[in-house]
C-alpha cells in the first residue's frame, strides 16, 4: 500500500524499517541485511532522505550510522502510515473479512511509537464490532512475536462500546482520550458521542 504512495520501493523498506523501530540507530550493512536490497540502492536512498531532513548520520568508528529524526515535519504522519500499512495494521486490513463484521480497529500511538504504556489500564489495541476472536488473537500473538512486547487489547461489541462512551465510562474515556492510529474506522466516529 505505502508502494502506491512513495514509488521506490528501498525507500519504503527503509522508511519501514525505521518507523517499526523508533529511536534506533542503524548502520548501514545492518540496513542492507534488513531491507534485503543492494548496498549502493540504500546509500542513495539514505543520501537523499538525509537532504530532505528525514534522517541524520553519525560517525563511529569508521562506520556510519543512521537515525530517523522525530522533529522532521512528517515523523508523526509517516509512523502513523507505517503503523496502518505494516504489522499489525496490515493483517488487519488483509484478514478483515475473517476477522467478522469489524466497525473500528485503533492501534495506540504509544504502542507504535515503541512506549511503554502508562498504567495496567491502558489499551494498546480496541476492536469495536462482532469479532471471531480466536482470528483477532492470531493476529495479536504475531504482533507480540514481531514486537517482542506484550499487547494489550479490548474487544467491545458496537451497542457495548456506544453505551460506555455514552455513559462516561472512565475506561472508555481513557482509551479515546490516548494517541491513536485508526485502521479501520474514522476517529470522528469513534469518539463521538
Amino acid at each position: 500500500m505505502l508502494e502506491d504512495i512513495i514509488i521506490s520501493r528501498v525507500r519504503v523498506k527503509i522508511l519501514q524499517l525505521f518507523l517499526t523501530h523508533p529511536g534506533t540507530i542503524f548502520h548501514v550493512r545492518d540496513m542492507v541485511r534488513r531491507v534485503d536490497e543492494e548496498i549502493n540502492a540504500v546509500r542513495r536512498e539514505l543520501s537523499h532522505m538525509e537532504k530532505a531532513g528525514m534522517v541524520s548520520k553519525e560517525a563511529r568508528a569508521n562506520r556510519l550510522f543512521y537515525m530517523f529524526r522525530k522533529d522532521y515535519p512528517l515523523y508523526y504522519e509517516l509512523l502513523g502510515l507505517i503503523g496502518k500499512t505494516t504489522g499489525l495494521g496490515l493483517d488487519f486490513l488483509k484478514n478483515r473479512a475473517k476477522l467478522g463484521k469489524v466497525k473500528f480497529v485503533m492501534i495506540s500511538g504509544r504502542y507504535v511509537r515503541g512506549l511503554p504504556n502508562k498504567s495496567s489500564t491502558n489499551v494498546d489495541l480496541l476492536v469495536v464490532g462482532t469479532v471471531v476472536l480466536p482470528e483477532l488473537a492470531q493476529l495479536v500473538k504475531l504482533e507480540e512475536g514481531r514486537r517482542g512486547r506484550e499487547m494489550n487489547y479490548t474487544v467491545m461489541t458496537e451497542e457495548e462500546f456506544t453505551f460506555r462512551k455514552r455513559r462516561n465510562d472512565p475506561f472508555v474515556k481513557e482509551i479515546l482520550s490516548q494517541s491513536k492510529i485508526m485502521v479501520i474506522g474514522d476517529e470522528e466516529d469513534l469518539v463521538a458521542v
